[in-house]
């Protein structure tokens, strides 16, 4: 595995940013995090802990749900991206995968795929050839090219989400959520080939995942937040051997395997914010 050290390029800043909703609920509470060229870093917590909220403040997703990002900066290879338009931001490489396999039900796989290609001003020899490198990476939705995406099945519909990304010819992709709801085996097919993608076309990822245990065995480095502050970072390795986050999100500790719900919450936060 890589390490996401200093002397690779920082493709992603995000310092210190607050993130508010409908003027009231202060979500994001000074988050902080860099996404380096050709890394996977992960964006750990759980249900709640302001992963989702994250990556909409980076992909200018706020606005739709009333929210707005009121404090802190986040630049992307050094640019200010408070208040660009989401199109633009693809245009310039960056594109997020929405957490819920969001699909146009009504249109076929491929329909779906194309889509993605909207942005491109490159002529339809190279869409054809990317759609073409999309199957080779996802087999499966060339099977079901012809079907419509609102009767594949969970696992097809995270594929034709990715694969729409990657039509787009992004360098940075956030990815929201891609193991919910689906089998354990599907879950490793999804982040090899995040993997894949990562290593063969130099995508980079920032993904915000539930499932900690598979998402620090392929991210390089990794941020947990905890109520919308980021609690602890470091490379997924160190990560994976920290007894904090084997006792209370890998489910395993010194005396062996605990279930969260036995673990009082207070015992985290004083033992990582104090």
């Amino acid at each position: 595995m890589l390490d996401a050290g200093p002397t690779k390029e920082t493709l992603l800043e995000v310092n210190n940013i607050e993130v508010i909703y409908n003027h009231v609920i202060l979500v994001l509470k000074g988050v902080s995090l860099s996404v380096p060229k050709g890394g996977i870093t992960a964006l750990l917590g759980g249900n709640g802990a302001g992963k989702t909220t994250t990556l909409k403040a980076i992909s200018s997703l706020l606005q739709s749900e009333r929210g707005d990002v009121t404090k802190g900066t986040i630049e992307y290879r050094g640019e200010n991206l408070h208040g660009r338009d989401p199109a633009d931001l693809v245009r310039q490489g960056v594109i997020q995968v929405m957490e819920g396999r969001h699909c146009f039900e009504h249109l076929t796989v491929e329909e779906n795929l194309l889509t993605g290609a909207y942005t491109r001003s490159d002529g339809s020899a190279n869409v054809n050839a990317d759609l073409e490198k999309v199957y080779t990476y996802f087999p499966r939705l060339k099977e079901r090219r012809k079907s419509q995406a609102g009767y594949t099945s969970g696992g097809e519909q995270q594929m034709v989400a990715m694969g729409r990304a990657l039509m787009s010819r992004p360098e940075t992709i956030l990815l929201d959520e891609p193991s919910m709801g689906l089998a354990p085996q599907l879950v490793e097919e999804i982040f090899t080939i995040v993997k894949d993608l990562n290593e063969k076309e130099g995508v980079s990822f920032l993904l915000a995942e539930q499932n900690t245990n598979v998402a620090l065995r392929f991210a390089h480095y990794g941020y947990i937040l905890e109520n919308g502050r980021v609690v602890m970072d470091g490379p997924a390795a160190e990560l994976r051997e920290n007894p904090d986050v084997k006792e209370f999100y890998l489910g395993v500790s010194d005396e062996g395997r605990k279930s969260f719900r036995d673990v009082r919450s207070y015992r985290r936060r004083k033992r990582w914010l104090s």
